[in-house]
Formats: C-alpha cells, structure tokens, sequence
C-alpha cells in the first residue's frame, strides 16, 4: 500500500508539472517565425512581410545622402591676399621730401604704420588719407587707392602695404579634430582638404567620420572618405565658415539568437545584413535558426510602394524583411541587402530549442518533485 502511494504522488507530480509547463511560457529571447507571420497585414496584422530577393534588394539600397550644393562647389578659391574686415595691416610711406614731410619729423623721410587693423565694416583711417576702404581689395590695390590719396598732399609718394595678420580671414574647426580651434585661410589652407590636415586630421576612425561644413544659413555634410576620393567636394573655404568632424550616429539593434544583444553603431558607410550578423558575433551555433532572420523596419512610402509593386500607401509603412540563409541564394541576399539607421535585426531560434527547453524543464522539475515525494514519505532512493 505503501509502495502505491507513492507511485501514484509521483505520476500526480509528473501530471501536474506537464500541466504548469504547457501552460507557462518557456524563457525565449523573443517570438518565433510563426508569431512573426501572424503580425502580416495578410493575417490582419500591420506589418508587411516581404521575402528579400534581388528586386527587394534594389528598392531598399537607399543610403544617406550627403554633399555640397552648387553654391558651396562653385565659390572660387579665395585668394591668400584679399584683405578682409579683422585683418591687420602694415603701412610704410616713402615721402620725397626732407624738410617737412606730411606724416613723419623734419628728416624723416619714411614713415612706418604698424598694426593697422580693418574694422567690422572693413574700413582703415589713414592719416591725411582718411578713411579707406580696404576689405575685398589686395594690398597692392590699397596700395594705390592710398598712393593717390595722398599724392595730392606731399610728392611722389611711395607706399607699400603688407598683411600682417590674417584674422579676418579665418574658419573655426570644431569636433572631433585633431587640434579645435581658429585657423587663418592662408595659401596652403584655402581648401577643405588642407584646413583639416592643418588642424591635425580626425581623432576618430575615418570610415565613421563626416565633415559639415556650415556657411551663413548654408549646411553641407561628406563623408572624410569621400572627400579624400573625390577632388569635386573639396571645396573652396570663405571666411567664417565652420567645419565640424562628426562621428556617424547611425545604429542598428540586434535580438534574438545571435552571439550578442545590442544596440550597434555602424562601423562603415554601408552595412549588409550579413556583416550586422557578424557584427555581433554571428548567429549562436546552439540556438539560432538560419531561415528566420527578420529586419524590422519603418519604410517611407515611397520605398514601400516600389517593394510591394503599389502605388496606394501614403506615409511611413511597418516593413519585416525575410531571409532564409538556407536557401541557395540565401546567403547572397544577405550580403546585398543593406541595412539602415533604426533597424531591428531579429533571429528567431530553431524550433527543437523550445523541445529542449521543455524537455529539460519537465526532467528537472520532476525530479525535484521526486525528491520531494521520497522525503515526505521516508522513501529512499
């Protein structure tokens, strides 16, 4: 009597954890293909799902887009002599006469004005030549203007004008820069290229690194990589212009059975599924099933109606992107297929997982119930 009591606890044991295990969620790292599937606007859900192929691949490559407009590459080189409002001038004055010159003591026949700087409006007051306008002009034709200003008041005068300081003419380099701060636009730095090798380059990795350049209202971004590739988006600097190095903000997150959960900055200008997969580690060889792997996505409209062959949705669209890596083209597809900022990529684990979740949770549920059992009853194993 004894010996069946204790049997039938233990079948009741073994019932009852049966009982809790079906009706208890297993820990999972997320849905599985088929609850995925029932989120389809096929199944009244608001997801489109769309099994990735080259057409797929071709309406989805968008990557951002950066450049300079036409007023940015168009603006000439400006030239390292141009005086501008801040600069700071140098003035000598040859006068032929000896008795009494105009600006200097009896006996003196060459006068020196030093630190002469432009004001705001680009002005400078020169004695009994008044005030000139010398922002805009080189110092050879200030040397002119100021020659017959003067030529009227003492003879022959000879005058020669050097620039000594070129703040007027200068740009701010900001960010992740090698050295911040305010640079003159000289000979050697009048481009975009040259200001930031001046400035000691980027302190940050150069695949990851763009250049925006801000003039007045006017904002223009590139990749350093393409600025380095292409000799078009070096552009000509002006005065005042602010180039800051930024790091790319773009990120992708990474769930489900891959070898790490994440949210991941891009490491590159563009990213495959495949190389965000191993971004992470791959997928986890124990858990993950390969022809379950799902980008989330928010698609503008315009994207949607090209990948879906419609011509009807209007505003941003829930997209869920398959890939089967099984598949013969699978593993091409991935590496084709581009990801984009805000992206979820989400691989589902392989079925028997779940069986071996259960399998095991049963095992060692009932042989804590086991033991149990044996110790209330005096029963020894």
């Amino acid at each position: 009597m004894k010996f069946t009591g204790t049997r039938g606890a233990t079948a009741l044991a073994l019932v009852a954890v049966v009982a809790v295990v079906g009706a208890c969620g297993l820990p999972r790292s997320g849905p599985n293909k088929a609850e995925i599937y029932k989120g389809s606007v096929l199944k009244e859900g608001d997801a489109f799902i769309v099994t990735v192929n080259a057409r797929v691949t071709r309406a989805t490559a968008v990557t951002p887009a950066l450049g300079f407009s036409s007023a940015f590459q168009n603006a000439g080189v400006v030239g390292s002599d141009v005086i501008s409002p801040g600069d700071v001038l140098g003035l000598t004055i040859f006068e032929n006469v000896k008795d009494d010159p105009l600006l200097g003591n009896t006996g003196q026949r060459v006068s020196a004005l030093t630190e002469i700087q432009v004001d705001g409006q680009g002005f400078i007051f020169v004695p009994y030549a008044g005030k000139i306008k010398a922002a805009g002009q080189s110092p050879d034709s200030l040397r002119q203007l100021i020659t017959r200003k003067l030529d009227t008041q003492t003879p022959d005068p000879q005058v020669q004008v050097q620039r000594v300081a070129g703040d007027g003419s200068t740009v701010v380099v900001s960010g992740s820069a090698g050295a911040q701060g305010v640079y003159p636009i000289e000979r050697p730095t009048r481009t975009l290229s040259s200001m930031l090798a001046r400035a000691g380059g980027v302190t940050i990795p150069p695949e990851v690194a763009l250049i925006r350049v801000t003039r007045g209202a006017t904002s223009g971004k590139v990749w350093l990589l393409d600025l380095y590739a292409n000799p078009a988006l070096d552009i000509a600097l002006r005065p005042g212009d602010q180039i800051t190095v930024e790091q790319d903000t773009r990120k992708f997150v990474a769930l489900g059975a891959t070898g790490a959960q994440s949210l991941v900055p891009f490491e590159t200008q563009t990213l495959s599924a495949i190389e965000a997969i191993a971004t992470v580690g791959g997928l986890n060889t124990s858990t993950a099933d390969p022809t379950g792997v799902f980008v989330f996505r928010n698609e503008p409209a315009e994207i949607a109606n090209a990948v879906l062959g419609r011509n009807d949705l209007i505003g941003d669209q829930r997209m869920v992107y398959v890939l089967d890596l099984t598949q013969p083209t699978g593993m091409f597809e991935a590496r084709d297929f581009l990801i984009r900022d805000g992206d979820t990529v989400y691989v589902t684990e392989a079925p028997f997982v779940q069986w071996s979740k259960t399998l095991s949770a049963i095992t060692g549920t009932t042989g804590a119930a086991t033991a149990l059992t044996d110790a209330a009853t005096g029963t020894t194993p």
